[in-house]
């Protein structure tokens, strides 16, 4: 089955029912879960820090945020591996799944319908530069 997911996430109830599906996913196939965060870059953050002062890595908030979504995992009897990475949010996620040899890449469906889907959105861009297979969660209401 899939020994290694990742799941991409920010703080939605979208990206809350993918790491619940991806969790169940998990949980069936004894395997490990991964779950990504995008951080802004560096140079969007902290515009006006000279570099010598400049914060180099993940924000408190980020880390938070991480933290409370692993209670996600944690209620399927899962301790999911957190990563807090610079950047766009789908080149976090392949860039994880990547560095991890994932199996299986989890995102939910936001932004596939209306003016995102011509224009690009999360899963799309995931499910054309993914290395592995993908699945995409149907989280909307």
């Amino acid at each position: 089955m899939f020994d290694i997911v990742v799941v991409g996430a920010d703080g939605s109830d979208t990206a809350r029912r993918a790491i619940e599906a991806a969790a169940e996913l998990v949980t069936m196939s004894g395997g490990q879960l991964h779950i990504v965060s995008a951080v802004e870059p560096n140079s969007k953050r902290d515009k006006h820090v000279p570099d010598a002062f400049r914060y180099y890595g993940p924000d408190g908030e980020t880390d938070a945020l991480l933290q409370t979504l692993s209670f996600i995992a944690k209620k399927h009897g899962i301790e999911p591996t957190m990563h807090a990475v610079e950047g766009d949010p789908a080149e976090a996620i392949i860039k994880t799944a990547e560095k991890v040899n994932a199996d299986l890449i989890v995102v939910g469906n936001r932004g596939m319908r209306g003016v995102r889907r011509a224009l690009g959105s999360v899963p799309n861009t995931v499910a054309h530069g993914a290395p592995c297979s993908v699945a995409i969660i149907d989280t909307t209401e």
